[in-house]
């Protein structure tokens, strides 16, 4: 063994482990972080309700019609859903949390007439849970 040979054998020892465990556990490692990926992916993917606005009319400064449409995995659960018109600088101007009851059809068509504090420029729902 030449002079710097058995230097660098002094200055870099041999691994602890072995290279193919360490191989093995990171695969592992990734193979464990995939699947909690894709479950999760595939678990928040279709909420348990989501809604969103179908269509609205400004009717006057401080009223709002709107058509939301809600759907549901479950039906048979009543749902909650909030609902805000915004003005033309995007401050709340009209809040309203409106309740879905229980039917048979997962997806429904909900009216409504929001009230407002002044012209109200867009409508948007900020979420929905299921009661």
């Amino acid at each position: 063994m030449t002079d710097t040979a058995e230097r660098l054998s002094r200055r870099y020892p041999k691994s602890r482990m072995p290279r193919p465990l360490l191989v093995g556990l990171i695969s592992v490692g990734v193979v464990l972080a995939m699947t909690w990926l894709v479950w999760t992916a595939l678990l928040h993917s279709r909420p348990a309700v989501a809604a969103h606005v179908q269509a609205f009319r400004i009717d006057s400064d401080t009223a709002v019609s709107v058509t939301i449409t809600v759907e549901r995995r479950d039906p048979s659960l009543p749902a909650t859903c909030r609902v805000l018109a915004q003005a033309v600088d995007f401050q709340p101007v009209g809040e309203q949390q409106i309740q879905i009851a229980a039917s048979g059809d997962p997806l429904v068509d909900v009216n409504l007439v929001l009230t407002t504090l002044r012209r109200a420029t867009a409508v948007v729902v900020k979420g929905c849970t299921v009661n």
